[in-house]
This record gives C-alpha cells, structure tokens and sequence, in this order.
C-alpha cells in the first residue's frame, strides 16, 4: 500500500488547549510596565489554581512567563490563546475569575478585557 492508499487521518489537536501568558517585562528607568503590578504573584496563583482544578498537562491549559506583550498601557495584562483575549487584573479573585470562568470553563470575563485600543 502506498501513502496515496492509507485513510487520510484528522489533524493532531494541538499539544495545549490553551495558553496563557502573564507579562512580567520590567522597564528601565520607571518607566510603566507589568512587573510594577505584583505579576510574579498572579502568574503563580494561575499555575497553583490550574493544577489544583486539573486543568494543567497536555491537552489541557498551559501558564507560561512572557516577557514585554506590548499593551504596556494597560498593565499588567495576561494573553489566552488560541483565542488571543487580553485580560487585565488588579488581585487573586480577578486571576480566579479567569482561570474558573475561562480557562475551565470557556467563557470570556468580560468585565477584565483590555480595550482594543490600548496598547503600548
């Protein structure tokens, strides 16, 4: 049989459901940026409340450090792929809220998007 005989077969989902990235860019100088808001805590309070739901592996959702994002602005912000949603948060119920309702559950958190128009 030649490869033109075997069944074509789908497409291997990809190794993630999901991403998300926490920026945790610090500026020189002062300058505005992520890493002034506590970004180290809210990326790890994503990890421990994503393996602590099951969420976490292959398949499933990944929590990754990222460095600048470009959307300094609006800072400290946080990307989910592969719908590219971009989040802002102040505290840990805001990083729950995310994880619970879109990670877990697939339903934006409207009230933390970062408006379209701000960016760097």
């Amino acid at each position: 049989m030649s490869h033109t005989d075997t069944p074509s077969t789908p497409p291997a989902p990809g190794y993630f459901s999901r991403h998300i990235f926490f920026c945790l860019n610090e500026r020189p100088n002062g300058q505005p940026c992520c890493a002034q808001h506590a970004v180290q805590a809210a990326f790890e309070r994503c990890k421990v409340q994503v393996k602590a739901l099951g969420l976490s592996g292959p398949g499933q959702v990944r929590v990754n450090k990222a460095g600048c994002l470009d959307r300094c602005a609006a800072g400290p912000v946080a990307v989910v792929y592969p719908e590219g949603t971009w989040y802002t948060y102040v505290d840990e119920s805001d990083i729950d809220e995310i994880v619970t309702s879109h990670l877990q559950n697939g339903k934006v958190v409207e009230r933390l998007l970062v408006p379209p128009d701000v960016g760097h």
